[in-house]
């Protein structure tokens, strides 16, 4: 095999030139197929081999992507939960505890390629962060397809229960909105959210960074909440 660089014949085996280091084959993005180096086209599957294909974009932890939306805190919520850390180590507190959850994403990963697919879930991922941060609320953890979210800590609320209804509410609205122009643009599976609200009393202490909070429930406060979100119809 001829090196197109500087001509120097190699074993055909070989992949980069033995005289001046140059890569001898260039696999196709498409099939794999190894082609010639200058090639315009692949030679199996037909692929035009002078398109860059995208890189893949790898998907962000759970963590790392509440980390990424809290920089958008609104600085009186951060102010406040700063303020508060040091007083709820420990305290008993009467919380409220949203969980939401997508339903759809499996058969929908099986449409979509995965850059795609990571970032649609980014896209409601984020929506639902800012919406919960929009009522006074605070992202606790991530649950698979959704995420948990703590009302009345570290931020005290007197009406608690109605910020979390409200976010509930908000969010759905913009699913809503999300899987109307889904649609429109093309034929993918339905999303649809479901939503568990419950208010009890949970142990709260801060754990990981300064604005986030884990906490300890007494009763089945968490559990209650959860379980709501399973049984609830999609779109409620």
């Amino acid at each position: 095999m001829k090196c197109p660089k500087c001509q120097t014949e190699n074993p055909e085996t070989r992949k980069f030139c033995r005289q001046c280091g140059a890569k001898l084959s260039l696999p196709c993005p498409q099939c794999g197929c190894e082609n010639v180096p200058g090639d315009r086209f692949c030679g199996e599957c037909g692929h035009d081999l002078s398109v860059t294909p995208e890189p893949m974009l790898k998907p962000l932890s759970f963590d790392e992507k509440l980390d990424k939306i809290q920089r958008y805190l609104p600085g009186d919520i951060t102010e406040k939960i700063l303020a508060q850390r040091g007083k709820i180590e420990g305290e008993r507190r009467q919380v409220t505890v949203m969980f939401c959850d997508v339903e759809g994403f499996t058969p929908l990963s099986e449409k979509l390629a995965e850059d795609k697919l990571y970032s649609l879930i980014d896209e409601l991922f984020e929506m639902m962060i800012h919406k919960v941060h929009e009522y006074g609320g605070t992202v606790n953890k991530g649950t698979g397809d959704g995420i948990m979210a703590l009302f009345g800590t570290p931020i005290a609320l007197e009406d608690a229960p109605q910020r979390a209804i409200r976010s509930a509410l908000a969010i759905q609205r913009e699913m809503a909105r999300f899987t109307s122009a889904l649609k429109e643009e093309t034929e993918l599976p339905l999303l649809r959210m479901r939503i568990g609200i419950n208010t009890g009393p949970v142990v709260v202490g801060t754990l990981g960074n300064d604005l986030r909070v884990e906490f300890t429930a007494v009763g089945d406060t968490v559990n209650l909440a959860s379980r709501m979100e399973g049984i609830a119809e999609p779109g409620t």
